[in-house]
């Protein structure tokens, strides 16, 4: 039984292109079972597993139970795993065709065709070229891995050879943090609530934060990370789409079309990176990562400051940050309030001047929580102000949320593109991100654990990046 809200799509032919890659083994594989384990696949479906090599229905089947075993599910009886597996056909690539007749036939009448590409846009164009050929994308969607290009030349070609077989109502270019349950809260947050939306402009809110700081390394990855670096990686196509979020005007409905309109808006309201609000930066020790040139300039760390010039947001600095190797792994939003004009009181010992209560703070890593810092009147004789929190955490549902590539999936089975990026949006962050990526500043060296380089607590001074309570 599919659970409460959400729609069992139709029968489905889902072809995984990199299926014995490692977003497919970590994410793809595991969240399809989940799927189905909580009834939202599909009532008859087949998941064809593609890959450049010979690939057999056996063989793919070995990868999606080793896969399941290592990221699904852990309480999950065997037979569930392998009743699951029987479902799915291998393939090459060239193959393909044949393998979707299979597996419509298997499943009978005229099942719709997802196709994910999940492997690098450089092999996009000869499977995109098969799939119109063999006419295979008719009654289909595609759903696009990023990168989505790595400069605006190369955003126009890829859209040019996704366009040439699928019309952009098809396409679903995947971002996982847009599938995030704290993510879309920010909509009910904001528009569901007279409490918060008419103070969410630039008459009560000094600066806005959106940090992204992991504790990870490049994790054996340097042949992506040497081509993409942190900035491509993680702000033109993760932060500022969350910045679209959480500036968006209220949209006329929830309907997708409603939503992508007031988010590309706030694109085409946004300035060109000015290169000198830029700071570049790479962890100390990152050339001995093996595959990483003795010289390499790619940056592990980018912190910069963005601006919106629109009627609600003209003035206030956007600053978003994310690295490897840092202090801890954080994905938060923070919207700082301006202080009051006078202060006549005064703070408690131990508490600093530099610290910032009137702060509202999204935490979008799952399962999400939504804080407010604000100053109240420590207990005592004297009239002094001490910080206090009030937090609420999605935890307090108690429901079993669905992962983000849960939802994206499901999603785009069900033909609902609310949470994905169209072309003209990609195409405008680049065009926004030339300038940097022409003249990019110099690369600076920080600590592994550390919060980055100090270039980018100068960046947003005179005011502080929000930093967990003991780094303050």
């Amino acid at each position: 039984m599919a659970r409460r809200g959400y729609v069992r799509p139709p029968n489905h032919v889902i072809v995984l292109y990199g299926a014995t890659g490692d977003l497919a083994k970590r994410k793809i594989i595991p969240a399809l079972f989940h799927l189905s384990s909580v009834g939202l696949m599909p009532r008859r479906y087949r998941i064809v597993g593609a890959s450049r090599g010979t690939l057999t229905d056996d063989e793919m089947r070995a990868t999606a139970l080793l896969s399941l075993e290592m990221f699904g599910p852990k309480r999950v009886r065997k037979s569930e795993r392998t009743n699951f597996c029987h479902r799915i056909l291998g393939s090459n690539h060239e193959d393909v065709p044949e393998v979707v007749a299979r597996a419509e036939h298997e499943i009978g009448g005229r099942p719709r065709r997802l196709f994910h590409l999940a492997i690098p846009p450089t092999a996009f164009e000869s499977i995109v070229k098969q799939l119109a050929a063999e006419g295979l994308s008719s009654r289909a969607r595609v759903i696009v891995e990023k990168p989505f290009g790595t400069d605006l030349a190369s955003a126009r070609e890829l859209n040019r050879v996704v366009h040439s077989a699928f019309d952009e109502s098809n396409v679903f270019r995947i971002d996982h943090f847009l599938g995030k349950e704290s993510v879309d809260n920010i909509l009910a947050l904001r528009f569901a609530n007279g409490l918060f939306e008419p103070v969410w402009n630039r008459d009560h809110i000094d600066h806005v934060q959106i940090d992204v700081p992991e504790a990870l390394s490049i994790e054996g990855r340097a042949t992506f990370y040497e081509g993409t670096g942190a900035f491509r990686d993680m702000v033109v196509t993760h932060l500022f789409q969350v910045l679209g979020f959480v500036a968006m005007e209220p949209p006329t409905s929830l309907e997708p079309r409603a939503l992508r309109v007031e988010k590309n808006k706030v694109f085409e309201a946004m300035k060109s990176l000015d290169p000198a609000r830029v700071v570049r930066g790479q962890y100390e020790g990152y050339h001995s990562e093996p595959g990483v040139s003795a010289r390499s300039s790619t940056e592990t760390f980018v912190a910069l400051e963005v601006q919106v010039d629109n009627w609600r947001w003209a003035g206030v600095p956007f600053y978003l940050r994310t690295g490897k190797r840092m202090g801890e792994s954080r994905q938060t939003i923070v919207l700082a309030f301006h202080e009051p004009p006078l202060r006549m009181f005064r703070l408690a010992r131990g508490q600093r001047a530099s610290q910032r209560p009137n702060e509202l703070l999204i935490e979008f890593r799952d399962p999400g929580s939504i804080s407010t810092r604000f100053l109240a009147k420590e207990p005592g004789p004297a009239m002094d102000l001490h910080e206090a929190t009030m937090t609420f955490s999605y935890d307090s549902f108690g429901t079993d949320q669905l992962e983000a590539y849960e939802r994206l999936l499901h999603d785009a089975m069900l033909g609902d593109q609310t949470l994905f990026t169209d072309a003209d949006g990609v195409e405008r962050l680049w065009e926004l991100s030339m300038p940097l990526l022409r003249h990019p500043p110099r690369i600076h060296r920080y600590a592994p654990g550390s919060w980055g380089p100090p270039a980018a607590t100068r960046l947003i001074a005179p005011r502080h990046w929000c930093l967990p309570a003991d780094e303050e």
